[in-house]
């Protein structure tokens, strides 16, 4: 893979476009671009958007709970599949 040197000082071209060259390609139509326009906001259908902010309070684990390792739900230890990995029934 080639490195550019970004510190090297720049070269001007041998040959340079002439102004009216510059025009005439800015005039004439470019067949890449494309013209789209951008939507203001996304609305997927069937959502409502709501202008009020949600607040779930966050109950801390308990004692006899245990985080599986695979759907990261917190279940109570009665659900752990083995004793000894965080693994619940439904996982294993």
């Amino acid at each position: 893979m080639a490195t550019a040197d970004y510190d090297a000082p720049r070269t001007q071209p041998d040959e340079q476009d002439s102004l009216e060259d510059l025009r005439a390609r800015r005039e004439t139509p470019d067949t890449a671009a494309v013209d789209v326009e951008e939507p203001e906001s996304f609305e997927l259908p069937g959502a409502e958007q709501l202008d009020e902010e949600l607040v779930v309070p966050v109950v801390p684990m308990r004692a006899d709970e245990f985080r599986c390792s695979q759907c990261f739900l917190v279940h109570h230890h009665s659900q752990r599949a083995e004793p000894g990995h965080d693994v619940c029934r439904d996982c294993a």
